[in-house]
Formats: C-alpha cells, structure tokens, sequence
C-alpha cells in the first residue's frame, strides 16, 4: 500500500480506522483462538494458530507494518516454545533471500540510470498514432519492464510519461471532453494493471512469485527454476495482457481513428536523454549477465536432460541468488568514468532497496515451515476439505486462485502469498494430488487485485494522479478479476500436465 497523500481524506480515515481495529482484533484473536479447545492433542499446532491468527489480522489491516508484524511472528514461535532460534530464523537466510538482494540492487541502478525510461521511449515510438496502438503499447512496456523491476516502481516511472503522453494528446486532438476523459483514464489503468500483471512472468517480477517458489521448494520439496518458471507464467501473461487490452478498449475507447503529431512528443523526450550513457551500458551489462545466468541451467536442462551431468554442474553451481549477487557485484566495480572511481552503483544507493520485503519473505517461509512441522497444516488440510468438499486437484487449484484473488483485493500481495500457499499445499498433501497447480494458482492469483486503490500499489499510484475515478477503477477490475481467474486457472490446467507438474 502507498503512503498517505496518495489518497482521498475519507479513504485515509477508513484507512486509519482498519490500523486501529487491528491492533485490537488481532490480540483478541490471539487469545480466544488460544484458549479455545481446538487442537489440544498437537500443543505447538495450537499455539502456533494462535500466532498465525494475530498475524493475518494485522497482514490484512496492517496495524504495524508487514515486515514487523513478520518479525513478530517469527519472535512469537520462538516465545512461545514452537520453535528454536535457530529453526525460527534459519529462514532469512534462505537463498532466495539472496535473488531478491540481487534483482533490487538491479533494478535500482536500472532507476538511478534511467535505462527503463530509454526504453519506454524508444518502444513508444513505435507506437503510431492510433489510439488502440497506443493504448496496448503503453501496456506492454508497462508490462515488460515490471518483469524485472517492481511493479510500483514500474507505476511510478510510467506515470509521468502517461500524462506527459495525454497532456500533448489533449492539446492536438480535442475531441468531445467524455471521450478524452474516458481515454486517459484507460491509459493509466493499463500501466497500473500491466505493471501487475508484467510482474508475474519472471521469478524476481514481483515478491510472491519467489516467496511461491521458495515455499514450493521448503514444503513440498520442488524446485523451480527460472526458465521453467517463465515457460509456464509468460503464456498466462500474454492471455490476461490480451485480455487487458480488449477490456480496457471496450471501456475506455477514444472515437478518432488516429492522433496525429503524437510522435513529435515521444521525439522530444528521447532528445532529452540525449546518447546512451556510460551508467546505462554498465547496467545493461550487469543485466544481460544475470538473464543469461538464470537461464542457461533451464536451457541446458531442457536439450540434455535434467540428468545430465552438464546440467547438473550448472543447476549447482549457477544458483539463481549467486547469480544476482553475481550481478550486482558487476555494478560496484564497472566505472562510469574513464578516469575516476565512480561506480555504477554506490552501496548509500544500494541501501535504498526495499529490505522490508526482504524481512517479510523470510518471517513467512519461517511460519510457512513450522506449520507442516508443527502438524498445524495437515490440520488445516482437514478442515478445508470437510468445509468446501474440494478434494480434486483442479478444484483446489481454483479454490487457490479464489482465495489469493479475493484476500489481495484487501491486504498485500506478499501477506497473501504468505498466508494462501502454504495452506494450499497442505491442502493437496492431504487429498494426495500434486502441490504444485494449487500452490501455483495462489501464487499467481495474489498478483492480482485490480478493484481498489488499496489492492495494490500501481492502482494507489495512478489514482493518487486524481485522473481516474474510483467507479473506472471497480468497474475494469471486476471485470479482469473475473476474466483473470479463469485465465489463470485454465492456463495452469493446460501447461501444468505439459510440463510435469500434474
């Protein structure tokens, strides 16, 4: 979520009554679900729902911030006897804690430098002027650059180019005011929902990828690499992109067939940012390495064989978190002057990651992990199945997306994600069908919320620019959630039995 000032007053009063309700619902919840005779037979597993009950509330009203309510957690665990310091925390040194340090460093030198912007503008100028054209356009850069940077710094980096962009389109077309409303409106939605679902198809585009993949490697004891992750997420990606683009045109259509001069615009930002700069050939170095790294073990996996021994070495040796680090290393001693010592990334820059996300991700494997030790998931897995009579491995993985769609309409994605997977795989052991399609679906479904400014924050970016009505914004993330879970769901029951997991 965005901090305050991105929304309306009202919706900063609603937001600051949720805090408070939390810090009150969530320690009643704590000791009504203690003290209640629930799991007596499994003590760890009772006091260990206790904890998770106080967690999910303040994950969903963010009463302190996520990553503290994740350390709370872990400190609870350790408190109240369900785990050892050293069980508790080994989790935060979990190699992908290491892919994530590495891909932030990476996308910020990307932002420092501006190599994102240069090639927002270089794709927007093959736009045209049609307006369809455009619009799509406009999402696939959205789209293409959230792969590999977060999708709110993606938000904020479009944004800026969105209404520079409807601004010269205003002064050269002046159709009838609605439709050039309607219109811009449709183009901010499509950075802020293509930024979202851009970040689904690789590993490090968005934190619940790497936390699904990180628990689906902890609990159910599968490993994913970056090439297979890509080879089932992007199709899912240019589905819901393509849906994206007709639901949006439908919504938000502009009547003029073309808009002529809106390239001289896009010229003269490009003329602006004047040659490419020595910073911006060094990152792109740091991230060529890095993208030809993760997928080189997939790569050979896939001509060899995973039993190869060629493959083997390189799945060992070229782990995805070494080689971010790999590639983050490069920046700290690539020159962007001939002469001097400047790097291109300083390491005062490179504190400026989010380590918050770090520290969450960590405090959710960490519960994710003492929930199948603790027996509290196969718990969980009984209970689902007696409640919902879901017991068939697609009607899981449904209920999967269902479940992440609707909890990150209301709280983070990373919350969701930490919260959804692991019951999920819980759930398929205790059905004895595979984890990973239901694992999967609350992984990719927590990328979604597209409804409210709260959901995620691209949607609180681009309201925040006081050009897209709350009404525009429910009315098109209705639609997509809809589209979206159907999307989802029949792209993992088609790819999923094709690559194995099924």
């Amino acid at each position: 979520m965005e901090p305050e000032g991105l929304l309306s007053p009202a919706e900063e009063q609603f937001e600051k009554i949720r805090h408070r309700v939390g810090l009150f619902l969530g320690p009643a919840l704590f000791l009504l679900v203690y003290f209640l005779p629930l799991l007596t037979n499994h003590p760890r597993a009772h006091k260990l729902a206790a904890i998770l009950a106080l967690v999910l509330v303040f994950w969903m009203t963010e009463a302190i911030p996520l990553p503290v309510t994740a350390l709370l957690g872990t400190l609870l665990t350790v408190l109240f006897g369900i785990a050892t310091p050293k069980e508790a925390l080994a989790p935060f040194a979990d190699p992908i804690i290491f892919l994530f340090i590495g891909s932030f460093m990476l996308a910020e030198a990307m932002t420092i430098h501006g190599l994102h912007r240069r090639f927002a503008l270089a794709a927007l100028s093959l736009a045209g002027n049609r307006p369809w054209c455009i619009l799509v356009v406009l999402g696939v850069i959205s789209a293409t650059i959230s792969m590999w940077m977060s999708n709110s710094a993606t938000t904020a980096m479009m944004l800026p180019l969105a209404i520079g962009l409807i601004r010269a389109l205003n002064e050269i077309h002046t159709p009838r005011e609605g439709v050039r409303d309607r219109f811009s409106v449709g183009l901010l939605l499509m950075i802020a929902y293509g930024a979202s679902i851009g970040g689904i198809g690789t590993p490090v585009g968005t934190p619940p990828n790497l936390i699904g993949i990180g628990l689906i490697e902890n609990l159910a004891g599968i490993r994913i690499d970056f090439l297979q992750w890509m080879t089932l997420a992007i199709p899912i990606v240019v589905a819901l992109f393509v849906c994206l683009a007709f639901i949006l045109s439908w919504f938000h259509p502009h009547t003029s067939s073309r808009l002529p001069n809106t390239q001289q615009y896009i010229s003269k930002m490009r003329e602006k940012l004047g040659r490419l700069s020595r910073g911006e050939i060094n990152v792109m170095i740091a991230f060529l390495v890095a993208v030809s790294l993760w997928i080189l073990p997939g790569f050979f996996a896939a001509i060899l064989g995973k039993s190869a021994p060629l493959t083997r070495l390189l799945a060992e040796r070229l782990d995805e978190g070494m080689v971010a680090i790999l590639a983050a290393l490069l920046l700290f001693v690539l020159p962007i002057k001939r002469k001097g010592s400047s790097m291109t990334l300083t390491w005062q820059e490179a504190t400026k990651i989010d380590w918050g996300t770090l520290l969450l991700f960590g405090g959710g494997l960490s519960l994710g992990k003492l929930m199948f030790s603790s027996g509290l998931a196969d718990a969980i897995g009984h209970g689902l199945v007696a409640l919902t009579g879901v017991d068939s491995l697609w009607g899981m993985t449904a209920l999967g997306i269902l479940l992440a769609i609707l909890v990150s309409e209301t709280t983070s994605n990373t919350a969701s994600a930490n919260a959804i997977i692991p019951v999920m795989i819980a759930l398929a052991k205790e059905a004895d069908v595979s984890p990973l399609p239901p694992a999967l679906g609350a992984c990719l479904g927590a990328s979604f919320g597209f409804m409210l400014p709260v959901s995620t924050p691209p949607n609180a970016i681009v309201y925040g620019s006081g050009r897209v009505p709350i009404l525009a914004m429910v009315r098109a993330g209705i639609v997509f959630d809809i589209v979206g879970f159907g999307l989802i769901w029949g792209g993992l029951r088609i790819l999923c039995p094709l690559l194995g997991w099924a």
